[in-house]
């Protein structure tokens, strides 16, 4: 966490001149928790999802039966008919070729997912809090060696 009470205000004609100091915002002292900053951006990247399964008859649209036991074959449903080279293969069962997936996706799963406003608030907080400590700002890969201090607040 950042412990400077006062932030630097530069000049836009001069850089390297500073023109007054404001008071940091509270919203930089805030505790960095990395936890909910990552839940609550899986949970809402979520939210962007579409709805998609498979057909219902996908995988079922055979006249196939079981053979049966005595034959030394698996007792899975076989395709019906002769004269080509689907007809004895398995047929519906998920490990067969051609046959339903397991657990197949439905329209109605759960895809969206609410989140707690608190939390959003917090997450937000801390990611602002982690953009005032440098050495975290340079971990992400942010050149900022040059710049004087930070954090970097920008007003119009």
């Amino acid at each position: 966490m950042t412990s400077r009470p006062v932030v630097s205000v530069y000049t836009k004609e001069n850089p390297s001149e500073i023109t007054d100091g404001v008071p940091m915002p509270a919203v930089f002292t805030a505790p960095i928790r990395n936890d909910i900053v990552q839940f609550v951006h899986t949970n809402m990247a979520k939210n962007k999802r579409q709805a998609h399964g498979v057909h219902w008859k996908a995988g079922m649209q055979h006249s196939a039966e079981s053979w049966g036991t005595g034959r030394a074959v698996a007792r899975i449903p076989r395709i019906s008919g002769s004269g080509t080279s689907r007809s004895g293969q398995g047929a519906f069962g998920n490990q067969c070729r051609k046959g339903r997936m397991f657990a197949p996706l439905k329209t109605w799963r759960r895809w969206h997912r609410k989140i707690n406003l608190t939390q959003k608030r917090h997450a937000v907080a801390s990611a602002l809090a982690s953009s005032a400590v440098t050495p975290l700002v340079l971990a992400r890969g942010h050149r900022v060696k040059k710049c004087p201090n930070s954090p970097w607040l920008l007003t119009t």
